[in-house]
């Protein structure tokens, strides 16, 4: 199964997260032809500030029956209790749908090459850009 990685430097999660909150487990929920089974909030400490605090990146890890999609959900001086604050923000509004939903549409578009259009060819290699 593919696994892609939407963050700006993936080696800033080439390790275990600090913490993680499962937002759903084992389930069946249908979105845009993905059978969504998890959907996680990791916490990635990237570094701590005396006056600040820790610097947090939040990533959400959606699994489904086609692939595996981690991606940047936030980041920043969050405070001491960044993933709990933003697990009570998706879970009392309609976030965790959304969330699903912005995960499945980049997990298509990274998956294939449909999005892609050619801007010039002449005869040579082509190139592709995203739309």
């Amino acid at each position: 199964m593919d696994k892609v990685i939407e963050v700006a430097d993936s080696e800033r999660i080439g390790r275990a997260p600090d913490k993680t909150i499962v937002l759903m487990s084992k389930g069946n929920f249908l979105e845009r032809g993905h059978v969504v089974q998890n959907v996680t909030l990791n916490l990635y400490i990237q570094r701590k500030d005396v006056k600040l605090g820790p610097y947090s990146l939040i990533t959400a890890l959606v699994e489904t029956d086609k692939g595996v999609i981690e991606m940047t959900y936030d980041e920043g001086y969050r405070g001491e209790d960044a993933i709990e604050e933003a697990t009570a923000f998706l879970t009392s509004h309609i976030g965790i749908s959304a969330l699903i939903l912005r995960s499945i549409i980049q997990l298509d578009q990274s998956m294939n090459k449909n999005n892609l259009i050619v801007l010039e060819s002449n005869d040579q290699e082509e190139e592709f850009y995203e739309v």
